[in-house]
């Protein structure tokens, strides 16, 4: 087979997707999928047991035993779900979404996207979900995506700041709100008109701001038909990927073309929740019938790890919230390393104090929020870090969340010693001080004023300043800001100087 044919091969699922979307849109609806998932999908109730079709034509019994979810004592949002299953025959207990990848058990490989329970007191049915457990299944060894079909949607690296991602409680705002969002698509934190966005996979594009094709009434399109800051993509799986709160949009992404990945989709913005960030989130049908979350951390993580071939990822996340005085368990147990294994995983906490192991306690007794350090180190020595946030409110004015800051740099990939680092800053809750910058090279600290305007969508809340690094090496940069009444934001970020 020559190069033009191979390559008419690995573009025939887009062209045929273009081509059935032609024929289809006299009928006013979405095309038919060409290219089927990897993922077999199945939603169960307990006590249930199916028999599922997996991708390479074998067959997995899958039965929902059990369903446990935790709650914390603020709001009463789940923290932690785990789900016993019988597979092939075979009993063992999953964790649920919330950073948790896959595990091989029993000759597949397999996870639980969500519960029945984050739909109790949620402000929107993300999921599609009506009975007690969703899981997801593929053969042992397989990729969880095609090879080739996804890409990792911000050119910057894993982690580089803040992020909310499957399951993860939003517990960010001024104070507790009755209703609970559990993020069910990714947000990833960036540097504000800065950071690229790039289309994730090949498809076409059904909605570029307030421009949308006709015919997608029943699809996730037509959720944010007003908002001029999306770019909807349908893709040949039949996947609808949305790219929410870009600062602007690529003149070359309109509304009916095709699109290729990692073609510019835009410029990373704020216009939600304040801080800056590219809400990615993929939809499809789901085994309910209904249009709902695809989790798609498992899969982006697949196509980072493709593109970039990171050596290890320390992972302290999700973030918690707490009452002053309860326990918080910190936990690193969802690291990876490429090979080998993690030998040793250190705690550096903000007091000065340290522990040792993939799981500690902490208590914070005074309102706040903190972020402590995650080290981690493979059997071939080499490092990485990631933070453990959290927030902690006082009983007593429970509708006054303490400060926050949202911390961010660019760029993130490729930094040589002298070059010029961006770094820009948000704080919440507080109008009280400064932000007090500390780069983590010994040089003097520097100060910042973010503005805590009255809508947290106003594009100058953010502060700005430029560090260049003499030496190569890994920084762990500080940022704090306090209120009048002393209580204290801490973040972090980790920058690496090549």
């Amino acid at each position: 087979m020559n190069r033009k044919e191979n390559a008419m091969n690995r573009n025939c699922p887009v062209i045929c997707f273009v081509l059935l979307w032609c024929a289809n849109a006299i009928c006013a609806g979405p095309p038919q999928p060409t290219l089927t998932p990897l993922v077999r999908g199945v939603d169960l109730d307990i006590g249930e047991l199916r028999s599922v079709e997996l991708c390479d034509g074998s067959t997995a019994t899958v039965k929902l035993l059990d369903v446990k979810e935790l709650r914390d004592s603020v709001r009463s949002a789940i923290r932690v779900a785990r789900v016993t299953v019988e597979v092939n025959g075979r009993p063992t207990t999953l964790l649920v979404g919330n950073y948790h990848l896959p595990v091989t058990f029993a000759g597949v490989q397999i996870d639980c996207t969500v519960t029945k329970g984050y739909l109790l007191r949620a402000n929107a049915d993300r999921w599609g979900l009506v009975k007690d457990a969703r899981l997801r299944l593929w053969p042992a060894g397989s990729p969880l995506v095609r090879p080739g079909t996804l890409l990792y949607p911000v050119r910057q690296r894993w982690f580089a700041e803040l992020t909310q991602m499957g399951n993860e409680v939003v517990d960010c705002g001024s104070k507790i709100q009755p209703e609970i969002y559990y993020h069910s698509g990714l947000d990833f934190g960036g540097a504000p008109r800065m950071v690229e966005v790039v289309a994730a996979a090949d498809g076409l594009v059904v909605a570029c701001g307030k421009d949308i094709l006709p015919g997608y009434e029943g699809t996730p399109v037509y959720r944010l038909k007003t908002r001029d800051d999306v770019v909807y993509v349908f893709d040949a799986r039949g996947w609808s990927y949305r790219y929410s709160h870009l600062y602007s949009i690529d003149p070359g992404v309109r509304t009916g073309q095709a699109i290729k990945k990692g073609q510019k989709i835009g410029v990373l913005g704020h216009r939600s929740g304040g801080w800056s960030h590219l809400h990615f989130e993929i939809k499809c049908i789901q085994p309910s019938g209904k249009w709902g979350t695809q989790a798609g951390y498992a899969l982006v993580w697949e196509a980072y790890r493709r593109q970039y071939s990171p050596e290890l990822v320390a992972v302290a996340r999700p973030s918690h919230l707490v009452w002053p005085g309860e326990l918080v368990v910190l936990d690193g147990s969802r690291s990876w390393t490429a090979k080998g294994e993690i030998t040793d995983y250190e705690w550096i906490f903000d007091d000065g104090s340290t522990a040792s192991g993939a799981k500690v306690e902490r208590t914070y007794n005074h309102p706040g929020s903190y972020c402590e350090i995650l080290k981690i180190t493979n059997s071939d020595g080499k490092t990485d870090f990631d933070f453990a946030y959290t927030l902690v409110v006082d009983r007593a004015t429970p509708t006054k969340f303490p400060p926050y800051t949202c911390p961010a740099y660019f760029p993130t990939f490729d930094i040589k010693p002298a070059d010029a680092v961006t770094f820009k800053v948000r704080s919440f809750n507080v109008t009280d001080g400064r932000e007090t910058w500390d780069f983590g090279d010994g040089s003097p600290p520097t100060h910042t004023w973010s503005g805590d305007k009255a809508s947290v969508r106003d594009e100058d809340g953010y502060a700005t300043t430029v560090h260049r690094y003499s030496k190569p090496g890994h920084y762990l940069v500080r940022v704090e800001r306090s209120d009048e009444q002393g209580r204290t934001a801490t973040a972090r970020l980790h920058v690496r100087v090549d």
